[in-house]
């Protein structure tokens, strides 16, 4: 496998992630809602999260500015983790953190290494 199929491949399965969340938020919003009720995040901000996560997962997947896409999709996950998934008591919501920061070290490494 060529560094550059390696690198598509990589950037697809990550963008694959955003592009699968953006439409389970459009399917059934209900939990999301609700799980933003909890953290005290306004619920006009869904249909923002799931357009960004449709087209910046889009925009990774195609490769167009992969740099800025990866960073602004790492920026995103972490964000996500410190707001939603902080309730270290709960094994998922631990699990869920840490792989928020582990995503965001792929797309920082997506980013660093595009172009």
């Amino acid at each position: 496998m060529t560094v550059h199929l390696a690198a598509a491949l990589g950037r697809g399965l990550l963008a694959l992630l955003f592009i699968l969340a953006g439409l389970t938020k459009i399917l059934g919003r209900g939990p999301v809602l609700d799980h933003m009720r909890q953290e005290h995040v306004p619920a006009v901000l869904l249909p923002v999260v799931i357009v960004f996560e449709l087209a910046a997962g889009g925009a990774l997947l195609a490769g167009v500015r992969p740099a800025l896409t990866a960073s602004a999709l790492a920026a995103f996950c972490l964000a996500t983790a410190l707001v939603f998934h902080r309730n270290f008591k709960e094994r998922a919501e631990r699990t869920a953190f840490m792989k928020d920061l582990a995503l965001a070290g792929a797309l920082i490494y997506v980013a660093a290494t595009a172009g």
